[in-house]
């Protein structure tokens, strides 16, 4: 049996006595990092911004199997909020949808979720109306024409089923409770709502496919209505990402379970209460960054240079050398190595002490 087929479906409950230690340190957290980018100044919050949504864009994605080109999602968000940086490349029409999806959401999150917002996110997610190969059901709930909703794994013939989605002709009547709940203010704590709406959004499953993005959303656009601010500084999405496993034993074990969601919403308040710790790191990295350009705002620097420049300064895998510079840059390898030798002039490169074939170039720490 599962849980939406409890005769009380769908109402959740909780205990409040577990919850409550580990909702107070989420709670405190979230207060602590708001108000500590509202120290900061317009322009570091806007890069912390933009580093953030990068994230959840693309861990969210990571999440379903999923892979997004970085450079293309950081590039479509930058346009999107009208930020003028460095490096920018085109993006594709599926990056662009999943984008246009998380700043909906979190930018205008005060608006209410209604079907047809659910239906324009869900076709942004499928641009071209195929899920990989396989045609689906684009901007409407699914048909089941062939056959129930499963979430399955296994060889064929022995496959496993974690968890069997209501019937279709259920959807609306369930998507209309949620959709009321969701935007109706009511006694639930605010961030419990959050880990609420994401548990009961991806158990109905209204979708063909891109169910656990959205769900991943609504509750991204619930934490947003906490902050009650239009940009994120956490991303919950890429703290699941790291507990994928764990994420998804959670949900099948909620699902097939009764009413009683307290472990659920335990894991989502710890998984909350992680990413918000985590976010330190991000917000380094970003203040590591932005002192760079502001102690050499001055020194004159092609786009090819800024795109290696920020590639470095955000954590360059493996060693720089010519033949990857001009590869990144896209340009030829000559091109690429009078870039380097300007920029070793301009002591912002320099050269690591192995030579010849295995010359490499690192930042200059005199350029800090």
């Amino acid at each position: 049996m599962f849980i939406y087929q409890r005769n009380k479906w769908p109402q959740f409950y909780w205990n409040n006595d577990v919850l409550l230690p580990v909702l107070g340190e989420a709670r405190n957290l979230q207060g602590r990092l708001i108000g500590k980018m509202e120290a900061i100044g317009f322009s570091l919050r806007d890069e912390a911004n933009l580093e953030i949504l990068t994230l959840d864009v693309l861990k969210s994605s990571e999440i379903e199997g999923t892979l997004l080109n970085p450079n293309q999602v950081r590039s479509s968000i930058a346009r999107k909020l009208g930020m003028d940086i460095s490096g920018l490349v085109p993006s594709d029409r599926n990056v662009d949808g999943v984008v246009e999806m998380t700043l909906d959401a979190i930018r205008n999150y005060k608006l209410p979720l209604t079907k047809e917002r659910l239906f324009s996110w869900h076709a942004a997610l499928f641009p071209s109306g195929r899920s990989g190969m396989l045609k689906i059901t684009v901007a409407d709930w699914r048909r089941d024409e062939t056959g129930p909703m499963q979430v399955v794994s296994g060889p064929l013939g022995k496959e496993r089923v974690h968890f069997k989605a209501p019937e279709a002709v259920r959807i609306n009547s369930e998507m209309d409770t949620f959709m009321d709940w969701f935007n109706r203010k009511g006694f639930t704590d605010p961030v419990l709502k959050a880990g609420i709406a994401h548990l009961w959004f991806v158990t109905i499953h209204p979708f063909d496919d891109g169910n656990g993005r959205i769900a991943r959303i609504i509750a991204d656009m619930q934490l947003a209505r906490v902050d009650a601010i239009k940009q994120r500084f956490y991303s919950v999405s890429t703290q699941i990402r790291k507990e994928r496993k764990s994420y998804y034993d959670i949900l099948e074990k909620t699902q097939k379970a009764n009413l009683d969601i307290t472990e659920w919403l335990y894991w989502f308040l710890s998984c909350l209460k992680r990413s918000l710790l985590a976010t330190d790191k991000t917000l380094a990295g970003v203040l590591h960054k932005a002192r760079f350009w502001e102690i050499n705002a001055f020194i004159q620097m092609n786009e090819r240079q800024r795109l290696i420049i920020n590639q470095l300064l955000e954590g360059f895998k493996g060693k720089l050398n010519s033949s990857k510079y001009a590869k990144i840059a896209k340009c030829s390898p000559d091109t690429a190595l009078r870039d380097i030798q300007d920029l070793i002039s301009k002591n912002i490169l320099k050269k690591e002490s192995a030579g010849g074939r295995s010359t490499s170039y690192i930042l200059n720490p005199w350029s800090f």
